[in-house]
């Protein structure tokens, strides 16, 4: 018997962005070919300008404006209705983007919460579940803060909490510790690490060749084509004392199993 072929997450065929036209036209992506598979660990560099973050847009469901093609999950993406495609955005891809985009009149936990309503799941649940991931961030102690009262690293920690809290199986980051201390990195880092082991899928735009090694592969862009692309062995680390739940609501269950058996 002949077994089934996964299809990869992602299939780009000679894939091109315009901007402009006449002779103003010039190409953002000029011809990507890209395989992608479910849970590796993708890191693109390169320079300013040179089509990381438009591709990254693509690959979200952003920007459909393109020549070639895109198939994700084996689907044409042409092929996919609007309203699938928002689902698709809102359920199974996270985005971590440099303009965080949170909610001034919600608090910190509410924010966290919010993609959660797409799901269906009762407010209780959803705060319950968004206070966990604050945790693993360091942030619970800031739940019922405004976004304002918020330094730049924390805000930015909370927008990548929002990212995540639906359990995405694609991560779409760009530059998710561009304005962090090494600190506040290393945390942001080690949750990816930690998605990436638990089978996510992670592409990940950066200048930082450091973060490169929590990558299984590398690529490099130059001028809206791919220069090189490098698959890489992830470097082992020491795993922190306090280790967190592999999955919030797990430790949920755990709890309220555990509650419900003292007397």
């Amino acid at each position: 018997m002949s077994e089934t072929k996964i299809p990869p997450v992602i299939r780009l065929k000679d894939l091109k962005k315009r901007f402009g036209i006449g002779d103003a036209e010039n190409f953002a992506l000029n011809g990507i070919d890209l395989t992608i598979k479910k849970g590796e660990f993708v890191a693109i560099m390169g320079p300013s300008g040179c089509g990381k973050t438009t591709l990254l847009n693509i690959l979200g469901l952003l920007d459909q404006s393109i020549d070639g093609d895109y198939e994700l999950d084996g689907q044409p993406v042409v092929s996919i209705s609007k309203r699938r495609q928002a689902r698709i955005r809102s359920r199974q891809i996270g985005f971590i983007f440099q303009n965080f985009n949170l909610v001034s009149r919600l608090n910190v936990i509410e924010n966290v919460a919010l993609p959660l309503i797409y799901k269906g799941i009762t407010r209780t649940k959803r705060l319950i579940i968004a206070s966990d991931i604050l945790r693993n961030f360091h942030l619970n102690e800031r739940e019922y803060y405004m976004p304002h009262q918020l330094s730049g690293g924390q805000i930015q920690r909370v927008a990548i909490a929002r990212a995540l809290v639906n359990e995405p199986s694609i991560i779409l980051a760009d530059e998710p510790t561009g304005n962090l201390d090494s600190r506040s990195s290393h945390v942001i880092m080690e949750e990816l690490s930690d998605l990436h082991k638990r089978g996510n899928t992670i592409i990940m735009v950066t200048h930082n060749p450091r973060l490169t090694t929590y990558a299984s592969r590398v690529i490099t862009m130059t001028d809206g084509k791919i220069e090189t692309d490098t698959k890489t062995t992830i470097l082992k680390r020491k795993t922190s004392k306090a280790k967190h739940s592999p999955n919030p609501r797990h430790h949920n269950k755990r709890a309220s199993k555990s509650r419900g058996n003292k007397k």
